[in-house]
């Protein structure tokens, strides 16, 4: 075939659709103007859940100044699980969310308390928090009617306080920019959102940033509670989430290295530098050489978003990457030991270069449905620096007109083949994208259209879409002796006997000479009726 327009360089392509910035987030993102922490900033306040049994218990808590977010802390929750429900503005009650132990996270035997992941349920002032603590077992309890389960046990006296935290996020969202996209190119990594953007208050640390000599492994973890948050709370989740782990369980600083939300958007974790080994402590014993992000949300049920799984593969796929780790290689371990895993001190056990919290802790983190998703996350990383192939550019255009017309017409077994290119800037407000056996055309006036063959050939001889001709305002249309395909400002016409491309402008046919002699004739067969 006669030698197509190339395709701009991919990182030209991918900014054509959306705005990327590299994540040097010991210096603050390049060209932001905002490095101060916002002003608004998380109200956490406690109530102790009084005469909790040893069994099952439920007690409504309430506090005139509205919060979204509940955590349960006690001295020991080792037997111990709680589920959250928040009532609704009409009186009626959300569904029950799991507030996770955080097992494996945090700092092992020091004095501050314990606590469960913080559970983001939205806008109240009123919840129920379900307690259920490890007891002799006995015949279930009576149904309470309006609870929607059957509690295990009848109540017994529980010999600790466990407090119930409520939290007030920040309501002024943080000036993040737009939200991420698919269209990056490879070997950027995500923009990441630093600290002073989320707006940590960096006075609630204490003692500086640990760091390790490389980073040799990642660890996927996920926060648990609620999946339904709107991108403006995200901010404000991390925000309480950091003085939760810092104040309230006296942690120093917030657990995980990176934390992602349903949205694609990064956040930069524990202080020090994302790109650099900083020792966090979210995964008892195995805290040393790791990198720890957690995906914002509960995954025991439902997978990560499509964003959610790409954007944390590709910012492992980075990370990673800083340290010549392979995504989807193996790597030793050396164990610290304690009870927040199930491997012995000194234990050196072989692990995945991504592995997850439930590998190596006394943990379900994080949730049955993101860990089935860890052999993909492990691709999505593996890929982050090696040239796109089909899979990755058909990636970046789903979603937009020329994706769903490639899809119509059969995808990667049908006309066109697989992509070449990923979608690209053509001129004016067309978008182009190249495949094995054309190209597929957009713009609001002319719609998705699909280029190939001799056609394709002519039309770009004559200078594409900035030619006399314009864009294609419809696919080929087969006749008995001829096949035509209708442009803006003409047509063009392929003659099946002849083999020869005839431009009609006003009513003017001119035949165009043929193609060079040193090209594949084209075969008839090429040429396939689009319904």
């Amino acid at each position: 075939m006669l030698s197509r327009r190339t395709a701009p360089p991919l990182l030209f392509t991918a900014l054509a659709a959306t705005v990327v910035i590299l994540p040097w987030a010991v210096d603050g993102v390049p060209g932001s103007n905002r490095t101060d922490p916002v002003d608004a900033a998380p109200i956490l306040t406690q109530q102790p859940l009084d005469n909790l049994s040893g069994g099952d218990s439920v007690r409504e808590v309430h506090q005139d100044t509205p919060f979204s977010m509940v955590a349960l802390t006690a001295q020991d929750l080792s037997g111990t699980s709680a589920k959250v429900r928040a009532q609704k503005a009409d009186g009626s009650w959300g569904p029950w969310y799991e507030a996770e132990n955080l097992d494996g996270v945090g700092n092992e035997g020091g004095s501050g308390p314990r606590g469960t992941e913080p559970v983001f349920v939205g806008r109240t002032t009123t919840v129920q928090i379900a307690v259920s603590h490890a007891a002799t077992p006995r015949p279930p309890g009576p149904r309470q009617p309006g609870l929607g389960y059957r509690p295990a046990s009848v109540e017994q006296p529980l010999p600790q306080t466990v407090t119930a935290v409520l939290i007030a996020p920040p309501k002024a969202p943080v000036d993040t920019g737009p939200l991420p996209t698919a269209a990056t190119p490879p070997g950027v990594p995500p923009n990441v959102i630093t600290r002073a953007q989320w707006g940590a208050d960096e006075s609630m640390r204490c003692g500086n940033p640990v760091y390790d000599r490389s980073v040799r492994a990642a660890v996927v973890h996920h926060t648990a509670g609620s999946n339904d948050y709107a991108p403006e709370d995200s901010a404000g989740i991390v925000r309480s989430i950091y003085e939760y782990h810092a104040r309230t369980l006296g942690w120093c600083d917030i657990a995980y290295n990176a934390l992602v939300d349903k949205y694609g958007q990064v956040f930069e974790g524990r202080a020090g530098g994302i790109n650099r080994a900083v020792e966090g402590s979210h995964t008892g014993g195995f805290n040393r050489d790791t990198w720890g992000v957690a995906m914002i949300g509960d995954f025991n049920d439902v997978p990560p978003t499509e964003i959610q799984l790409n954007t944390v593969g590709r910012l492992l796929g980075w990370r990673l990457g800083l340290d010549h780790v392979d995504p989807k290689g193996t790597v030793v371990l050396t164990s610290a030991g304690g009870s927040f895993t199930h491997f012995p001190l000194g234990a050196t056990p072989t692990l995945p270069t991504i592995f997850t919290h439930r590998d190596v802790g006394n943990t379900e983190c994080p949730g049955n449905a993101a860990y089935a998703e860890m052999d993909r996350l492990r691709d999505i990383a593996a890929r982050f620096n090696q040239p796109p192939g089909p899979a990755d550019l058909a990636e970046q255009m789903r979603g937009g007109a020329i994706y769903a017309r490639w899809e119509s017409l059969g995808a990667s077994g049908g006309l066109l083949g697989n992509p070449t290119s990923p979608e690209t800037a053509a001129e004016g407000s067309a978008r182009y994208a190249t495949f094995e056996r054309g190209a597929i055309y957009w713009s609001p006036e002319s719609g998705a259209q699909p280029v190939t063959g001799a056609i394709y050939e002519a039309w770009g001889s004559l200078g594409f879409e900035r030619g006399i001709l314009g864009l294609p305002t419809s696919g080929e249309i087969p006749e008995p002796l001829w096949i035509g395909q209708n442009f803006q400002h003409g047509t063009l016409n392929f003659d099946r006997e002849k083999g020869t491309v005839t431009r009609v402008v006003d009513g003017v046919p001119q035949e165009l000479p043929p193609p060079p002699a040193d090209q594949q004739p084209v075969q008839l067969e090429r040429f396939t009726p689009i319904t």
